[in-house]
């Protein structure tokens, strides 16, 4: 038994499901792919609708993604607090409340229930749901802190975090009958959440993982968790600027929030630099060389997708033109796998295998499954680089038509069909291999 604390198992169903999702919108995001790379029948149209699929595959990513933090939180203060879960009982409460709410939600975007705000489709009445899942889950967290009468700058920027994500929220409830000030709102959702919440939740969960592999000291990653803090106060709300072009905002803001934007993943970058500096030349400083490959990859990758990729198209001259094209869906795919997707894959790997008793696992499948899928989203964002380049020239400088621009990029798209295909098998490889690890082979010694 590898678990200091028994409530700490609570976290397995969240894991299990956010995985099996995981599978889920790959699988829809592959569809939508093939739909831009070949005609796909009326009647099949007619039933399930391309803004049908694109919101049930954004809405499946919110959702997995969120219960894998949640997941992982539950899994982490325990420990960080040196108590038990203040109530597993809410934990499962929770958990159910909002996988109902995500069923039920997807299956009315089938037949036409929605509200109609891209990643933000679920109708009104559900949205009250997830606050009530959110409050649950932040009176437990913060109980089960206030109880332990230990405070860490890891598990405060993590709780921080978690506390701006559902007050962020709440501004999507109220319904705005000026559309430009209810899409001013709607980024702050948005925006705030991957590029503001998010990071302190991944800065922190990062944090922590390093001091369990490395045994680098505390205090040595904590003080990225500072700057982090600052840069989400100043560049992180700054930054929500970047995407004020149709609102109505000063036009300052486009210049501010094109720039500040990009810096938001450096602290991550610099604590994994900071401890791989630290463990080089000691032998026995790194635990679980998997774990450690996942968090590398997506200090990166996050680095890539959120601060190059982002960087290199939110500058006001750039985005003027490629704003809503395939290259925003270049950024949101590589900057969205390399900052969450692979947060929550590098978590699974340190708690599953604790969760299942086993003190050391066969890596083989998993590191072959993160080649797979990181080289596959790499040169997904190429090929959709390629198709949104493309689309701005034909639409936005020559002004020609939306189907000339669509029949110029379908080669790309069945591209990313390939592309897409291949991801998958990654995914379903680190799917079975989390659900049905096996022990490391002892190593044979030679006589």
């Amino acid at each position: 038994m590898l678990l200091n604390y028994t409530s700490q198992r609570v976290a397995y169903p969240y894991f299990v499901i956010a995985l099996l999702l995981f599978v889920l919108q790959v699988v829809v995001g592959i569809w939508l792919a093939l739909s831009y790379a070949v005609t796909i029948p009326q009647w099949l149209v007619d039933i399930l609708p391309f803004s049908t699929t694109r919101a049930i595959h954004t809405n499946l990513l919110v959702l997995w993604l969120l219960l894998g933090f949640m997941g992982t939180t539950y899994f982490m203060v325990p420990e960080e607090a040196e108590r038990e879960i203040y109530s597993p009982f809410l934990a499962y409460l929770q958990l159910v409340l909002l996988v109902g709410v995500g069923v039920v939600a997807l299956a009315g975007f089938v037949f036409g229930w929605t509200k109609g705000k891209p990643l933000l489709e679920i109708p009104f009445p559900l949205d009250y749901l997830v606050v009530v899942g959110a409050l649950i889950f932040l009176f437990n967290v913060g109980m089960t802190i206030l109880k332990a009468r230990r405070w860490t700058v890891v598990q405060g920027s993590l709780f921080g975090g978690l506390v701006f994500l559902a007050l962020m929220y709440l501004f999507n409830l109220p319904f705005y009958s000026n559309l430009s000030i209810d899409w001013y709102y709607w980024w702050w959702v948005i925006h705030l959440w991957v590029e503001g919440a998010w990071e302190l939740i991944a800065a922190a969960l990062t944090a922590w993982i390093l001091i369990k592999i490395t045994n680098v000291p505390r205090e040595l990653v904590e003080r990225w968790l500072y700057v982090e803090l600052g840069l989400f106060l100043f560049t992180g709300i700054a930054g929500t600027g970047h995407h004020y072009y149709w609102l109505g905002a000063p036009r300052y803001w486009l210049w501010v929030g094109g720039i500040f934007s990009a810096l938001e993943p450096l602290p991550i970058l610099l604590m994994i630099w900071d401890a791989w500096h630290y463990i080089r030349n000691r032998r026995d400083g790194l635990k679980g060389r998997l774990v450690f490959t996942l968090a590398v990859g997506m200090s990166i990758l996050h680095f890539v997708g959120a601060g190059f990729w982002g960087f290199l198209h939110t500058l006001p001259q750039i985005n003027y033109y490629t704003h809503g094209s395939q290259v925003t869906v270049a950024h949101g795919h590589i900057a969205f796998f390399g900052a969450y997707v692979l947060l929550n894959v590098m978590f699974f790997y340190y708690a599953i295998p604790k969760l299942k008793g086993l003190a050391e696992f066969d890596e083989r499948r998993g590191t072959l499954a993160f080649w797979c899928m990181s080289i596959a989203m790499a040169l997904m964002t190429l090929a959709f680089s390629v198709a949104g380049v493309l689309q701005t020239y034909i639409e936005r400088v020559m002004g020609l038509g939306y189907m000339t621009a669509q029949a110029q990029m379908r080669f790309w798209f069945a591209i990313v069909v390939v592309l897409g295909l291949t991801l998958l098998i990654g995914v379903v490889l680190t799917v079975v291999d989390l659900l049905t690890l096996r022990p490391a082979k002892a190593a044979t010694v030679s006589p």
